[in-house]
């Protein structure tokens, strides 16, 4: 099933690279479990070489988009040409102790053929050579789990009186049939215990998670029990057992001494010390034989295997689930938030089709147009020659301290008369944008904001669908039309129904009323502002960083007719971040940027990246495109800037806040010792073969001090100038904030002035 997958990568899935290294994972665990059955030394090495290849090729793929298209086929091909020499080695090697080398021969042969079909495809279609490879390393990982002789778990018994290494192990034979007949009489009340303790960490993650009665509410409480289950195992097999083996091995000589003691023939019948004294020992040697029997047995049956990770990892895991908080791991180490991992992958090849299926429904419904004047917004204030602001605010909704922190800042400067609206630039809810998250996440940290709140969506925003972003800020009447439009596209195939769509328009209406912070002007999960010399657009990049032909018809529309306006772009994901350029070798990411620059547009703002960052890009011709990140607005931090900010960034003139020093004091001070190795790591290595924005959730303390943030606008139509400044918790930020390139401080500033970058027409 994994072959087949593979090999048609490029027809299902959105990354074909990523998904097909996913699959190589799951094919490489299945040879390297069976590994462990196989009958002999030599098959045992070469079910866990072959794994290992088909681990290496996994790890190139999900990583290829770090390698050169040029190198794809070379990438590809390598494990292959190790398979090549491998079985060509053992070849000769049969050769020589006068073995038949056929089996080994043709296996290298084929690796060949392999290797020169893959060089060959790979001068037409990239996306067929990975799928090629995927597909034909997993046919082979196939045929080598049916061929390969394995044992049994009836062989457990047989085997481990063979290992013990005492005389006449027959001795024993009694002994190990008792203990495999109590072993045997358990398991119902194991099953039960561990079916009982996973029902529990159910209606836990339900309870903490919420339930409404959707799909994605029943799922995503699932999906937290499977993470549980898989930190269960991870404990069983990387911990537990092989501190139990350490010890097993230091005392083996011991065991053998003692049952040799134990099972002689005494001379003349033991005192009660020595009999006590046997029956000790005899107790802790049982209880050996009983962990050897365990893990044979686990070795021989993978049903089994998955009992045993259960029972010893189980009660564990569910600790180490339930004070995930405690240890400051609370965004990718919580297998509550595992779920946005699953909604991701799924989501990601939705996102346009949505997008565009909700789009053309409500354009069919008269509710907006495609042109030049589509789905506009209007706030007040905007019409006159004064100047105005708007608040620009990212990756708001964590409901927690990190972004309560930030709460008395926005309102009070969401109150400045001269501010008119309020713009969200990504993720407005966490994990999953579900709307029973929407209360406690958004209504109430925004509760004091009395102007008008638009905004973009972003990747977790997706994870429901849309459903809870297109009640809460879509006109009533145009998030009806975009729910059911959804639901078309899907082929109907979705547990939302007429009536839970009116659930979610009434209870957002509700929540709107209760706390009186303006939502509900929206046509799309884009939008436009106008004003005279100005033009904002907020541009949707879903999940993928991509607009679909319906949004990039209208982005185009709207562009074309700002052209001598000042045009300030707000996208979901940055063109910049952590010091790179992030569009390099996206494809879809690449058309976006190539919209704005053939514009002209010089402001574009974006969150995604849980921080604040600033770039001056200086373009041939002597103009400057001023980029932000601004996803500083509530969610964990990402420190990937002040942990790895590059020798040479993209652009020369840079800014990043927190810096460098208040980041790290931070890190430092919370940071407990078992945490270090993994924050050398990302200091030192860069976090590979990940990064360190991925990683930098490992040090999100949601304790003082706190790094949120969001920026105030401000457009001068006299000037044409617009006007930026960041605030913290505390209000504006001053330039010793910000960690900067050297240039960055304007003539005449003081580093105790508030923060204002300035872009003139």
């Amino acid at each position: 099933m994994l072959a087949a997958a593979a090999f048609l990568l490029p027809l299902w899935a959105a990354e074909p690279p990523r998904a097909g290294g996913v699959l190589l994972f799951a094919g490489a665990a299945a040879e390297a479990v069976q590994g462990f059955r196989r009958r002999t030394a030599a098959s045992q090495r070469q079910a866990w070489l072959g794994a290992g290849l088909t681990l290496l090729l996994g790890i190139l793929l999900v990583n290829l988009a770090w390698f050169t298209t040029a190198a794809l086929t070379i990438i590809v091909a390598f494990p292959f040409v190790l398979d090549v020499l491998r079985y060509a080695r053992v070849a000769v090697q049969n050769v020589t102790r006068r073995e038949s080398p056929a089996r080994a021969a043709i296996w290298a042969i084929g690796n060949l053929a392999i290797t020169v079909g893959l060089v060959l495809l790979g001068r037409y279609a990239a996306g067929w050579v990975i799928a090629a490879a995927a597909g034909l390393r997993l046919a082979q990982t196939t045929i080598n789990l049916v061929s390969a002789p394995v044992y049994t778990e009836d062989d457990a018994e047989q085997s481990i009186l063979a290992d013990i290494g005492i005389d006449r192990p027959d001795r024993l034979t009694s002994t190990v049939e008792r203990i495999q007949r109590e072993e045997d009489n358990r398991l119902a009340a194991d099953r039960q215990w561990i079916g009982a303790l996973l029902l529990v960490l159910f209606m836990i993650h339900i309870s903490r998670m919420g339930f409404d009665r959707s799909a994605l509410g029943i799922l995503s409480p699932l999906v937290a029990v499977i993470g549980d289950m898989v930190f269960a195992f991870g404990l069983t097999y990387a911990v537990i057992i092989p501190i139990r083996l350490a010890v097993r091995r230091a005392t083996m000589r011991q065991a053998r001494r003692g049952w040799q003691w134990v099972l002689a023939e005494p001379a003349a019948p033991d005192s009660w010390i020595e009999r006590s004294l046997k029956r000790v020992a005899r107790f802790w040697l049982e209880s050996r034989l009983r962990l050897s029997l365990r893990l044979r047995s686990a070795r021989y049956s993978m049903r089994t295997a998955f009992g045993r990770g259960l029972q010893l990892g189980l009660p564990l895991a569910a600790i180490l689930t339930a004070s995930v908080p405690v240890w400051g791991m609370s965004w990718y180490f919580d297998t509550e938030n595992w779920a946005s991992g699953v909604w991701d992958s799924w989501v990601a090849a939705r996102t346009d089709v949505w997008r565009a299926a909700m789009v053309r429904a409500v354009l069919d419904a008269g509710e907006s147009t495609q042109d030049a004047n589509g789905f506009l917004v209007k706030p007040a204030g905007l019409t006159g020659a004064e100047p105005f602001s708007f608040v620009v605010i990212g990756d708001t909704g964590e409901g927690d301290a990190s972004q309560n922190v930030l709460r008395d800042s926005l309102i009070r400067a969401a109150g400045m008369p001269d501010v008119r609206f309020v713009v969200l630039s990504s993720d407005v809810i966490y994990p999953t944008g579900a709307m029973r998250d929407y209360e406690a996440k958004f209504w109430l940290p925004f509760k004091g904001v009395t102007k008008p709140v638009y905004a973009i969506p972003g990747n977790h925003d997706w994870y429901d669908a849309l459903e809870g972003f297109v009640a809460t800020f879509f006109e009533p009447p145009a998030a009806r039309t975009a729910m059911r439009a959804r639901i078309a596209a899907d082929e109907g195939v979705s547990s939302t129904t007429g009536a839970e769509i009116e659930r979610f328009v009434s209870t957002a209406g509700f929540l709107r009323e209760q706390y009186r912070v303006p939502t509900g002007f929206q046509q799309a999960p884009f939008f436009q502002v106008q004003a005279p010399g100005f033009t904002l657009i907020a541009i949707d990049t879903g999940v993928l960083r991509t607009v679909d032909a319906e949004e990039l018809k209208w982005t185009r529309a709207v562009l074309e007719a700002s052209r001598g306006k000042v045009v300030m772009a707000i996208l979901g994901h940055p063109f910049m971040a952590g010091g790179h350029d992030t569009s390099i070798g996206d494809d879809g990411f690449t058309v976006v940027r190539r919209l704005m620059r053939e514009y002209g547009v010089r402001l574009i703002m974006a969150g995604d990246t849980h921080d604040l960052e600033y770039y001056v890009e200086r373009n041939p011709d002597g103009s400057r495109v001023h980029h932000w990140v601004n996803g500083g607005g509530g969610a964990y931090l990402s420190f990937g800037a002040p942990l790895a900010w590059p020798a040479a960034p993209v652009t020369e003139d840079w800014a990043f806040y927190p810096g460098r020093e208040a980041a790290m004091g931070k890190i430092e001070r919370l940071t407990p010792w078992w945490k270090r190795p993994a924050l050398w790591w990302t200091q030192h290595l860069g976090a590979w073969p990940s990064s360190p924005e991925w990683l930098s959730a490992m040090f999100d303390y949601n304790t003082a001090p706190f790094f949120q943030s969001f920026v105030v606008v401000t457009f001068e139509p006299g000037s044409g100038r617009v006007i930026v400044k960041p605030w913290g918790i505390h209000g504006p930020l001053t330039w010793k904030d910000l960690e900067r390139s050297a240039n960055l401080l304007p003539a005449g500033a003081r580093l105790e002035d508030p923060v204002a970058w300035v872009i003139d027409r």
